[in-house]
C-alpha cells in the first residue's frame, strides 16, 4: 500500500529521531514525513507552546494529500489530538505511548500536576530538561544508539504541558494505541487508562522509544494498523 504517515515527536525531542523507522516504514510502501515542534528548541531558541505545535501539524498535513495518518508519540499525541479535528483528510491516528488527553485535560494534570523527579526546570520557570533520559526513555537502546538520542535531546517548553486541549481529534478519527510495557516515562497503568479511548490497542515490549530499539518491529506494527 502507498500510504502517507506524519511522524510527530515527543517533548525534548526532534524529527531525525525517527530516521530508522521512517527506512523501515518505505519497506512497507508507507512515505513517512517528520516535523519539528515549536515547542522544542535549544537553549537560546524561543519556544512555542501545544497550540503553536497544532498549527505547525495542521499545516504540514494539508500538504501531504487526501490520506494521511498520523502518528503522535509521547506529548506528541497531545499535539495531534488538538490539531486533527475536523481535518478532513486524516483517515487514522496513532498513540505511540502517548497521552491520548480529552477536553479541558492538560498534559501536566495528567501527571498529577506535580513534576516528575527527572524533570528540571530552567531559572526562569519557561523551560524543561531531563535529567536522567538515558533511564527514562532509552533503557532498553544499545548504549550507543541511547547515548546519540541524549546528546540530541532539546528544552521543552513549560507552556506546553500546561496548555488544555480544545478540540479532540480521536472523537473523529479512527485511532490506534501502542503501549510499550517496558516504558519508564509513562507507566503502563497510565497508558492503558489513556488507550480505552482508542478504537485499537496493540502492545509492545519496548522502552519509551521504539523507533529507537525495535524500528523493524514498529513499522510492522504501523503496517498493520494501517491497513
Amino acid at each position: 500500500m502507498t500510504k502517507g504517515l506524519l511522524l510527530v515527536h515527543g517533548a525534548w525531542h526532534n524529527g531525525a529521531g525517527f530516521d530508522a523507522l521512517v527506512a523501515e516504514l518505505a519497506k512497507h510502501d508507507i512515505a513517512a514525513t517528520t516535523v519539528e515542534l515549536t515547542s522544542v528548541g535549544h537553549e537560546d531558541a524561543p519556544l512555542g507552546d501545544l497550540y503553536s505545535d497544532a498549527a505547525l501539524v495542521r499545516e504540514v498535513v494539508a500538504t501531504l494529500g487526501d490520506d494521511v495518518a498520523v502518528l503522535g508519540h509521547s506529548y506528541g499525541g497531545v499535539v495531534i489530538t488538538e490539531a486533527l479535528a475536523g481535518v478532513d483528510n486524516v483517515s487514522h491516528l496513532i498513540y505511540l505511548t502517548a497521552f491520548m488527553l480529552d477536553e479541558g485535560e492538560s498534559l501536566y494534570a495528567a501527571c498529577g500536576s506535580v513534576d516528575p523527579e527527572w524533570w528540571v526546570r530552567s531559572p526562569d520557570d519557561q523551560r524543561l530538561s531531563t535529567a536522567t533520559p538515558d533511564d527514562v526513555f532509552y533503557n532498553t537502546c544499545e548504549p550507543s544508539v541511547a547515548a546519540q538520542a541524549v546528546d540530541a535531546l532539546r528544552w521543552q517548553s513549560v507552556a506546553s504541558f500546561m496548555n488544555p486541549v480544545t478540540q479532540v481529534a480521536w472523537r473523529e478519527v479512527p485511532s490506534t494505541y501502542i503501549v510499550c510495557e517496558l516504558d519508564q516515562a509513562i507507566p503502563v497503568f497510565a497508558q492503558e487508562a489513556m488507550s480505552q479511548r482508542a478504537g485499537t490497542v496493540v502492545r509492545m515490549s519496548s522502552d519509551h522509544s521504539p523507533f529507537l530499539c525495535q524500528p523493524a518491529a514498529l513499522a510492522d506494527v504501523i503496517a498493520a494498523a494501517l491497513r
